[in-house]
């Protein structure tokens, strides 16, 4: 048994978890980067402590700072919640050797289904359907040509470790092959720290459905259900709704049992989800996720389940008290994943810093977020600001809602997907439930309504500072303390400062290198904040309009940066691996 739960993540999962901790009477710890300082996870929790040093997401993936902090706090165990080291086994056995409680699957059946190439071969060992395709790691490109002909175009390159659409590409014809896989296995590092890559048929034209599982630690399993996952942009979910419009309940059933019995024959403990592929009536398991995933929500709303407390009864030993015959779906629900992105410039990463922000009430709406008003959204993580899910007695209910609830949803100071989603929901096709993963390419006007959606940009006035006393946090040998101070002798003025006290004008900044100027736009400019993954000009090489150029990753995607028209380049100014700010110049052209 525990008493105290450190939290291994940030954002709104961690406020979740952090939530369902507190209505079970459990103490919450939290852990942040040098980034996260002030983000809302870290004032929520009973505790928090600095993991750094650094800003980046590398800071929450520090095995070794995270077991140390929950030593320090009192934590009795530590919940992943997703991405970072939800899925790392290595964790998962180190928080165990620790003498703590992970809460979630243990260290071995996370290895059974870790890698896609492994867990394809769990579920042909447990007669689960997989699409056909290689069963163990490639070693080169020059393999990949033999299994595009004997599977046929379009084929997929994948990540054996891959998830959420990263380290994964769509081949169509012989020479995509070669880029295609360099792409992928460079994605496949950064974002896994794993450049492994298996080549599978690639389906033109399926839905993304999963199966929830929970199991406990006497060997008992359940499925709850489904969730349609199919609007995606770049092979990652943006809507997710349960249950599936394309499902009958007989074929429920059947893709339900079949999660089970995978679950069942990996010694699975915790929650999990089954990703497959479905097209003409069949279904293709795809990947196993040892974890929470982001859309569990919509599985709550319509089971009324809270998996996240469910993880944590089941860490704590106490035996499953759902029964398979009693799980029966109750109304539709549906997610919006509300993102920093802007859909016209093809989903591109968005900072910024909010600012009003007012999140959507009322009866059937829910909004798990993790920023704020005068938040600024960093670089260095997933560009999901929040989700926003609805409930309805039936799907037409729960569509109607949602417009309802995006429309209420104000979010000033950056760009965001609301304008999209608003798109979606009212589309016809979307409205009939005919959707598949191709759903966005398929509707390029989605793009006019969404122009038609967005308003024009307000400037956004700087939010007023608290007034006397205020509130400061402080850091004692990495942990977090806050502290309340008021001015003595003095009054308080409008924005906090003593009365009379002149404000000192704002510093300007300097301007950095690659700052693009007046005299640079005769180049090839970055419109985003990020990290320079590859480089594909060289000084002296003519390049053609709309031709990649460079790679840039922000927000874990990577962005095509392209030539805006043919011409000479004069020279490249940045280097794979260089930071650089939004408005830097990559390259200049010759005269």
């Amino acid at each position: 048994m525990f008493d105290t739960v450190l939290v291994a993540n940030r954002g709104e999962i961690a406020l979740r978890v952090m939530r369902a901790c507190r209505e079970l009477g459990l103490r919450t710890v939290a852990v942040y980067s040098e980034a996260d300082r002030d983000a809302p996870h870290v004032t929520y929790a009973d505790d928090a402590y600095l993991i750094g040093p650094g800003p980046s997401g590398e800071s929450y993936l520090k095995i070794d700072r995270v077991i140390e902090a929950a030593q320090k706090s009192g934590a009795g165990a530590i919940h992943p919640g997703y991405g970072f080291l939800a899925e790392n086994s290595r964790f998962a056995r180190a928080v165990r050797d620790a003498g703590l409680v992970f809460v979630g699957p243990p260290a071995s059946a996370m290895e059974r289904v870790a890698g896609k190439v492994e867990a394809r071969n769990e579920a042909k060992t447990a007669n689960v359907p997989v699409v056909p395709g290689t069963l163990k790691p490639l070693n080169d490109v020059s393999e990949v040509l033999p299994l595009a002909e004997e599977y046929g175009y379009p084929i997929a390159i994948k990540a054996v470790s891959g998830g959420g659409g990263r380290g994964l590409r769509v081949v169509w014809e012989k020479d995509e092959i070669e880029p295609a896989f360099e792409s992928a296995r460079r994605e496949a590092e950064v974002s896994f720290n794993d450049s492994a890559l298996y080549v599978e048929k690639y389906l033109s034209n399926p839905r993304h459905i999963e199966i929830q599982i929970l199991a406990d630690t006497h060997g008992n399993v359940v499925h709850l259900g489904e969730r349609d996952c199919s609007v995606q942009r770049r092979h990652q979910k943006l809507i997710e709704e349960c249950p599936s419009p394309a499902l009958t309940s007989e074929l429920r059933a059947e893709m339900g049992a079949s999660a089970v019995r995978l679950a069942q024959s990996v010694g699975y403990i915790s929650a999990g989800t089954l990703e497959y592929l479905f097209q003409d009536g069949n279904f293709y398991f795809l990947e196993m996720n040892t974890r929470i995933q982001v859309e569990h929500t919509v599985t709550e709303m319509v089971y009324g389940i809270d998996l996240v407390q469910a993880q944590l009864r089941v860490a704590q030993g106490e035996k499953l008290w759902l029964r398979q015959e009693d799980l029966v779906p109750r109304g539709h629900a549906i997610e919006c994943r509300i993102n920093a992105e802007d859909p016209l410039a093809n989903f591109r990463p968005a900072l910024g810093t909010l600012g009003d922000y007012r999140e959507p009430v009322g009866l059937g709406v829910r909004v798990d977020s993790g920023v704020r008003a005068g938040y600024t959204v960093p670089q260095f993580y997933d560009s999901m600001l929040a989700k926003l899910v609805t409930w309805g007695y039936d799907r037409s209910e729960a569509i109607a809602r949602m417009i309802r609830a995006l429309k209420d949803y104000q979010i000033e100071g950056l760009t965001t997907v609301i304008p999209f989603h608003r798109a979606v929901m009212e589309h016809p096709e979307f409205i009939k439930g005919e959707v598949s993963v191709n759903f966005i390419p398929k509707h390029p006007e989605l793009k006019d309504t969404v122009t038609a959606l967005v308003a024009p940009k307000e400037a956004v006035e700087p939010l007023e500072e608290a007034a006397e006393p205020r509130s400061f946090a402080v850091e004692v040998n990495g942990r977090r303390f806050s502290v309340r101070m008021a001015e003595v002798g003095a009054p308080a003025g409008a924005n906090g400062q003593a009365a009379g006290g002149a404000r000192k004008a704002p510093k300007k900044r300097k301007g950095k290198k690659g700052s693009a100027s007046p005299q640079d736009a005769n180049g090839v400019i970055c419109p985003l904040q990020g990290v320079v993954a590859a480089v594909r000009a060289e000084s002296g090489q003519e390049v053609e309009s709309g031709q990649v150029l460079f790679v840039v990753e922000a927000m874990k995607m990577e962005n095509e940066i392209t030539a805006p028209r043919a011409g000479k380049i004069a020279d490249v100014r940045v280097k794979q691996g260089a930071s650089i700010e939004a408005g830097s110049v990559l390259a200049t052209y010759a005269e």
